[in-house]
């Protein structure tokens, strides 16, 4: 094994009939230690994870919030330090401190929690944090709303908050923004922009009802300037890329939605109207692409990836990943965190997971930007669907995101019980890149 990298996992081709059982409430207690820290997953997969939370943080209760989201970094820029900075919810009407501070030491494995990132008295400290994000750069900036008019960059040691941009200067007091994104370097912002209330318009719509979607906005910092994209039909989200120059707007005019991937040099854009067009579902942005699923191929359930700008008349995009059959989705929402500036998308890798209802255990699963159809088997999801708990079907899903280098997936489990908590897997990436 090369130094530096990690024990465990094995490879499988994409479309892969192999499963594994689900694990049992019993099982995984065989393994899952009741203390924070170090733990080796059984065999197959034989590689580490780390517990995060454990009950006592949540005073016996059931507190802790799904992670948010395979694009929204949980995990702060750790390279060069022994230690990562983590941050989670736990919910306070449910025994928590709120949004909530860890530590996780890279050499010895040692995990303590550093407390509420937010004074009590706040409001922060009643909000899940779902859609918060470490920033790529920056280790200890924390991007923070709460779908006000102000976006935030706040110090999760120096208890600090800068403005990033407030949509009141551009849109007005009756609009706030969500979902937010941003470039690699911290220059570029993207956002959702929402009418607060009914009536509201951006100048093209009329909203009907609070906190309506009304289109897409990006903020440049230098300039400090918005453009603005209102939607078109029925609108989900919009994401960035990691040079700030590629937007995509998952939006369509009926409700089977589409693509606009707008290059933001000239706004020039190219619509991807359904999934027969090559449109991505679940995705992540790397650098000058997108990763994510496509269910219009005669290979069951695809993972795609594309590049821009896109040329040509057809339905663009390399499959890189497929699954066995068109139940089964195991990188069912991708992660690409750990996206590189000047690296070809062919040499790099994205990881995913998913849960479904299905015997099989649903895994973290990491595999390669290219034609290869290496599957990295890395760490089983230890969720059972059916068990009792504050989360609903959705909140189960693991929906994990790596961290900036790739080397660790953070997601969230009820290990076959009634209450959730947050576990880090160490990934084994060598195995996908044996020989570099």
């Amino acid at each position: 094994m090369r130094a530096g990298s990690f024990p465990g996992g094995f490879i499988e081709k994409a479309g892969s009939t192999a499963t594994r059982p689900r694990l049992t409430l019993s099982q995984i207690q065989s393994f899952v230690p009741p203390r924070r820290g170090l733990f080796k997953f059984p065999p197959p997969y034989n590689t580490e994870g780390i517990r995060i939370t454990v009950p006592a943080d949540c005073h016996g209760q059931d507190c802790v919030s799904s992670v948010g989201y395979s694009y929204w970094m949980n995990m702060n820029n750790h390279v060069g330090s022994d230690t990562m900075l983590i941050f989670l919810g736990l919910d306070r009407r449910r025994g928590g401190t709120g949004p909530t501070l860890f530590s996780y030491n890279k050499v010895t494995d040692e995990v303590k929690n550093l407390g509420p990132i937010f004074d009590q008295r706040t409001s922060f400290s009643w909000y899940p944090g779902v859609d918060w994000y470490f920033s790529a750069r920056q280790p200890t900036k924390l991007y923070v709303s709460d779908k006000g008019s102000r976006f935030y960059r706040y110090d999760v040691i120096a208890k600090s908050f800068d403005t990033v941009f407030d949509v009141h200067s551009r849109f007005g007091a009756d609009k706030g923004a969500t979902q937010m994104h941003s470039s690699g370097d911290d220059e570029v912002h993207s956002a959702t922009l929402l009418c607060k209330k009914p009536g509201c318009t951006d100048g093209v719509h009329t909203a009907k009802k609070d906190d309506e979607a009304m289109g897409c906005l990006v903020y440049r910092e230098h300039s400090k300037t918005f453009t603005y994209f209102p939607r078109r039909g029925f609108y989900d989200e919009c994401n960035l890329d990691k040079s700030g120059r590629w937007l995509l707007i998952i939006e369509g005019e009926t409700k089977e939605l589409g693509n606009r991937v707008i290059d933001l040099q000239d706004n020039t854009e190219r619509v991807l109207a359904n999934q027969a067009a090559g449109r991505l579902g679940h995705l992540d942005m790397g650098d000058g692409y997108a990763v994510g699923g496509n269910g219009n191929n005669r290979l069951p359930n695809t993972t795609v990836l594309i590049k821009f700008p896109i040329t040509g008349p057809g339905r663009p995009g390399t499959v890189v990943h497929y699954n066995s059959d068109w139940d089964t989705a195991l990188a069912g929402h991708v992660s690409h965190q750990n996206r590189q500036s000047g690296v070809a998308p062919e040499k790099q890798y994205a990881c995913g997971s998913n849960l479904d209802d299905h015997k099989a255990e649903n895994e973290v699963v990491c595999f390669r930007l290219d034609e290869s159809y290496d599957t990295l088997i890395v760490a089983p999801i230890m969720t059972n669907p059916k068990a009792p708990g504050e989360c609903d079907d959705y909140c189960k899903m693991p929906k994990g995101n790596l961290d900036v280098t790739g080397r660790y997936f953070i997601w969230t489990s009820n290990l076959g019980g009634s209450r959730m908590d947050a576990f880090i897997a160490k990934i084994p990436s060598q195995m996908l890149f044996p020989r570099q």
